[in-house]
This record gives C-alpha cells, sequence and structure tokens, in this order.
C-alpha cells in the first residue's frame, strides 16, 4: 500500500482555511515567508556589497602605500621595553628622501639592537607619511571574504530576529483574545467557566 502526500502538511496549516484559523495565523505564516525570503535575498546582497566595500578599499591601500629605502637614525634599544609577545620589535627613528629630494623623518619597527646607519623599508602614504605594508592580495581577499560573510550572517540574524518581535506580538495579541474569548463563555447554567 502506497501512501500519498494529502494537503494535511504540517508545514501548510497556516494557509488552509478551518474553523480555528485566526487572521493573525495568516499574518504570521506571510512574515515567516518573507523573512526567509528577505533573510535569503538580503543577506545575501549585504556581504556581497560589504566584501566588494572592503576588496576596493584593500585594493586603493595597495595602489597607494609605496615601499621606501629609510636610514635608522638612532640605535635601537637591545630589548622590547615590557615585551613578552611574539613581537619583540622596538620603535625607532627613521629617515628618507622622497622621489623630490623632500627629506621626512618617522617612526618604524625595527629587531632591538639594530644599529645606526642601518638600512630598513619603510611603507609610505600618498602624504609621505610611515603606514602600515598593504595586506597580500590573498589575505586581502580573505579578510573581503571573511567580512562579507559575518555581515550576511548578521544581515540575516537581524531579519530572523525582527520577524520573531513581530510573531511575539502576534502571539501576545491570539493570547488576549483567547482570554477574552472565555470570559466571554457561559455555561448553560449561565455561569462562567472555570
Amino acid at each position: 500500500m502506497t501512501r500519498t502526500r494529502t494537503r494535511n502538511s504540517p508545514w501548510a496549516w497556516r494557509w488552509r482555511r478551518n474553523p480555528l484559523r485566526r487572521p493573525s495565523y495568516v499574518v504570521e505564516a506571510w512574515i515567516v515567508l518573507a523573512a526567509w525570503l528577505a533573510a535569503l535575498v538580503g543577506s545575501v546582497l549585504a556581504g556581497l556589497v560589504a566584501a566588494n566595500a572592503v576588496a576596493r578599499g584593500l585594493d586603493r591601500q595597495q595602489d597607494e602605500r609605496r615601499p621606501v629605502a629609510a636610514v635608522v637614525v638612532e640605535r635601537a634599544p637591545g630589548v622590547a621595553p615590557g615585551r613578552t609577545g611574539s613581537d619583540s620589535r622596538v620603535w625607532v627613528t627613521v629617515r628618507w628622501t622622497t622621489p623630490d629630494g623632500a627629506v621626512h623623518t618617522g617612526r618604524t619597527k625595527v629587531r632591538p639592537g639594530t644599529a645606526s646607519g642601518t638600512s630598513v623599508t619603510v611603507w609610505t602614504d600618498q602624504r609621505g607619511r610611515v603606514t602600515a605594508k598593504p595586506l597580500s592580495p590573498g589575505e586581502a581577499g580573505f579578510r573581503a571574504a571573511w567580512t562579507g560573510t559575518l555581515v550576511a550572517t548578521g544581515t540575516a540574524a537581524a531579519v530572523f530576529g525582527a520577524a520573531q518581535l513581530a510573531r511575539a506580538g502576534l502571539e501576545r495579541r491570539r493570547l488576549r483574545q483567547w482570554d477574552d474569548e472565555w470570559a466571554r463563555a457561559d455555561t448553560r447554567r449561565g455561569g462562567l467557566t472555570g
């Protein structure tokens, strides 16, 4: 004996007509459907927009930052003060000359004990200020993808959270309606039930 699927699917009970169905059940079904669609489409779009924005910003960094040969002005301290982590480098002042002949100074990190006059590479922005080295293309791609994923997840969570708040409001309204209807219900002898 084969079983055929009937219209009594537990997933569609809010859409079917029956004497116990309230209008709020239909509204709730539409809220759930709209939340799923908005979460699916909205989170994908938000994730793509965020990932593209991060990728463009990181690409701009690649274009704007340049490596420059600089010279250490002062001898670096022998040890990093108060450092226990993996970065044991110390801050020193360095000097470099731009292609237009302007001399700049700034601070960068080097290994402890680096002698004065040692050549080091620093990264500068368009204004000639020392800045961090730009991310490699692989690191930039990973950061853009990870940001897009986090934004997509956050968007979906926000949509589902808003849907849950709307459903909770409908549930409170239904419970008040049930309380009112039970209060109006009379027994055959004229007294209130309960």
